[in-house]
């Protein structure tokens, strides 16, 4: 299935992979608080975002804010933090190393 979010960074391919991440498990785009935009991962949103980056707030987690590359549903934050690595709707593995850089995403 296609999804149908503008995702911006750089080589970006039709399952949200990059330049910086691009194995077969690297599946999400985030959609960046500051510019309310989805990039692939926090180097694409450095190199071709706002240059505003703000982290998501713990009380608007409920919000819609991970994009599933795979079949294109999009998550809320808590929904992505609480599903052990696998997407809820098509069950695609999501990469596990991503739970290191969420502090770059998620306060």
């Amino acid at each position: 299935m296609t999804h149908y979010q503008r995702v911006i960074g750089i080589e970006v391919d039709a399952e949200t992979r990059c330049i910086h991440y691009h194995s077969p498990i690297d599946r999400i785009a985030i959609k960046f608080f500051c510019c309310q935009s989805y990039f692939p991962c926090f180097e694409c949103h450095q190199a071709t975002g706002c240059g505003e980056h703000q982290v998501w707030p713990k009380e608007r987690f409920s919000e819609k804010a991970v994009l599933c590359g795979t079949c294109g549903s999009e998550l809320s934050i808590t929904e992505y933090l609480s599903c052990a690595s696998t997407c809820p709707n098509c069950s695609s593995l999501f990469n596990p190393g991503c739970s290191l850089h969420k502090h770059l995403y998620f306060e």
